[in-house]
C-alpha cells in the first residue's frame, strides 16, 4: 500500500524554506527528500515531453543580490493589456448577468480549466466521513466542541493507493441554532501520525488571539483540511493521493488536474459533511488560507459556489496576482519542477514557448469568477513578508474584477490607486487590507471578521 506521509513532512520542511526552524534533516531524511527530487525532475520531463517542449525559460530569483533577481521596482515594471472579463471570444460585450452566467463565465471557466488549473475527472471516487474522536473542551477558556474527521476515498477501483482526508471542527459549546464556520488550507495534530510541522499559518498578531479565538469569541465555529491528505505538494506525489488515484497510478496527461484544483475538490468535500453537521449553518460557510493554500483557496471559491466568503491570505502568483505583470514571482517559477505540480501540464507552455502575454485569462478572472460572492485579499507589508508575492499585483486582481461585481450591482475596490500600507479597503465586496507583518494573514483576522459580519449577520460576543 502507498503511504506518502513521512515524505510529504520532509518535502514541506524543505520546500517551505524554514529548515533552520525545524532543525536538520536525519541521513534517512535526506534520502527521502533526495528520492523525491529525482521523481519530481522525471514527472517534470515527462510532461514537457508529452508537450514537445525541450527547454523553459528560467524563473528570476527571491535573492535581490542575484543576477536574475526578481522585479521589485515598480518603474521596471511592463506594460501589459488583460484580457476583458465582460467580452466574449467573439468581441461582443456582455450586459446582463444572464449573459455572464450563460456566455462569458463558461469561456473563462474553460480557459483556466485547459490552461492553468486543470480538469477535474468525469467520474472521481466517493468520500465516506467517518468521526475519529469527538470531545469537550476549551480554546482561551472559551467552550468547544472538538471533532476529529477522516474522509475515506473509495479506492475499489485501485486498492493500492489509499487516500484519507484529515479534517478538524470546532464549534461553540453550547449552541442553540448552526453557526456560520470558517475552514483553513492548515495542519493539525493528527491521530493519523502523518502530520507535517506546523507552518506560521494564521498565527495572531502580537497580544491578539489566535484567528480561532478570534472566531470562537464571535460564537462561530472553524475547521482545519489538511491539504497533504488529500494530494502531495510535490511532482513526485502526482502518481499518488486523489490525483494518482483517479489515474491509477499513471502519470498526468497535459489537461488533468493539478494539486491546487485537488485541494480545493477536497475542501468541496468537506462542505459535504459540513451540510451533514447540525452544529454547522452550511450556507454561511468561508474559505481561508496562506501563500501556496491562499492559491487553493481563491481556486476553490471560484469553483465551488457553496462557499460563502473567502480570505485569500498572500497568493501570489498562480493566486489572485496578475501573471503579466513583472513583478516577483513570475509564471517561468511556477512552471519549474518546483511548484509545477499546482496546475495542469499545459500550464509549463507559458513559460517556452508561449510567454504569459499569451494566456488566454489572467488572475482578476479568477476573482471574477467568485462574484457576486464577497472576497477578501491580504497581503503583508513588503518590507516584513517581502515582495515576491506582489502586494500591488495581488490589489490589481481585486481591482479588474471589479466591473463583474458592478454587473451584479455589488461594489469593487472603490479605487484603483493603491493604498498605503494598513489602509482596510473593505467597503465592497472585493476587499483588500495589506497588514503591517510577515507572511501570514494574522494581523488580518479581525479586519476580516468586522467585514464578514456584514455578511453573517451580527457577531454573538461571549
Amino acid at each position: 500500500m502507498r503511504k506518502y506521509g513521512l515524505a510529504i513532512a520532509v518535502v514541506l520542511m524543505a520546500l517551505n524554506d524554514s529548515l533552520a526552524q525545524f532543525g536538520r534533516r536525519t541521513p534517512e531524511q535526506d534520502s527521502i527528500f533526495a528520492r523525491l527530487q529525482r521523481q519530481t525532475r522525471a514527472d517534470h520531463q515527462n510532461m514537457m515531453a508529452q508537450l514537445g517542449i525541450k527547454a523553459l525559460r528560467p524563473g528570476v530569483s527571491g535573492n535581490p543580490q542575484d543576477a536574475n533577481a526578481a522585479n521589485r521596482d515598480e518603474n521596471k515594471v511592463n506594460s501589459y493589456t488583460l484580457p476583458d472579463p465582460l467580452v466574449l471570444k467573439n468581441g461582443k460585450k456582455i450586459k446582463t448577468p444572464q449573459d455572464w452566467w450563460q456566455k462569458r463565465r463558461p469561456e473563462i471557466v474553460e480557459d483556466f480549466e485547459k490552461e492553468i488549473y486543470g480538469r477535474l475527472p468525469p467520474h472521481i471516487p466517493t468520500v465516506q466521513w467517518k468521526v475519529v474522536s469527538s470531545k469537550d473542551t476549551v480554546i482561551a477558556n472559551l467552550p468547544i466542541k472538538e471533532k476529529i474527521l477522516r474522509g475515506v476515498v473509495d479506492n475499489s477501483s485501485f486498492p493500492s493507493i489509499k487516500v484519507e482526508i484529515e479534517l478538524l471542527v470546532a464549534t461553540p459549546r453550547p449552541t442553540t441554532k448552526p453557526v456560520p464556520i470558517v475552514l483553513e488550507f492548515g495542519f493539525i495534530q493528527s491521530p493519523f501520525g502523518n502530520t507535517p510541522p506546523v507552518m506560521p499559518i494564521g498565527l495572531g498578531s502580537a497580544g491578539e488571539p489566535t484567528w480561532k479565538e478570534q472566531l470562537i469569541a464571535r460564537g462561530w465555529g472553524y475547521a482545519v483540511i489538511v491539504p497533504s491528505s488529500i494530494q502531495a505538494d510535490n511532482g513526485a506525489g502526482l502518481t499518488e493521493g486523489i490525483i494518482g488515484l483517479v489515474n491509477q497510478g499513471k502519470p498526468r496527461k497535459p489537461e488533468d488536474w493539478g494539486a491546487l484544483r485537488a485541494w480545493s475538490w477536497g475542501a468541496s468535500r468537506a462542505l459535504d459533511y459540513f451540510e451533514t453537521d447540525q452544529d454547522i449553518d452550511a450556507k454561511r460557510v468561508a474559505i481561508e488560507g496562506l501563500s501556496r493554500y491562499g492559491k487553493a483557496t481563491v481556486v476553490a471559491m471560484a469553483f465551488e459556489p457553496r462557499f460563502s466568503l473567502a480570505f485569500i491570505g498572500s497568493s501570489g502568483a498562480g493566486g489572485v496576482k496578475i501573471l503579466r505583470r513583472v513583478f516577483g514571482e513570475q509564471v517561468e517559477n511556477l512552471a519549474s519542477s518546483g511548484e509545477y505540480h499546482w496546475f495542469c501540464g499545459n500550464f509549463i507552455k507559458y513559460a517556452g514557448p508561449l510567454t504569459p502575454s499569451d494566456l488566454p485569462v489572467d488572475a482578476h478572472e479568477l476573482v471574477a469568477l467568485c462574484a457576486p460572492r464577497p472576497v477578501f485579499i491580504s497581503s503583508g507589508s513588503p518590507q516584513v513578508e517581502g515582495q515576491w508575492v506582489d502586494a500591488k499585483g495581488m490589489f490589481l486582481g481585486g481591482v479588474h474584477a471589479g466591473p463583474v461585481y458592478r454587473l451584479f450591482g455589488k461594489k469593487g475596490l472603490g479605487t484603483t490607486q493603491f493604498p498605503s500600507l494598513g489602509t482596510p479597503l473593505v467597503e465592497g465586496d472585493i476587499a483588500y487590507r495589506q497588514h503591517a507583518g510577515g507572511h501570514s494573514t494574522g494581523p488580518n483576522w479581525s479586519t476580516w471578521i468586522a467585514w464578514a459580519c456584514r455578511y453573517w449577520g451580527e457577531c454573538k460576543y461571549f
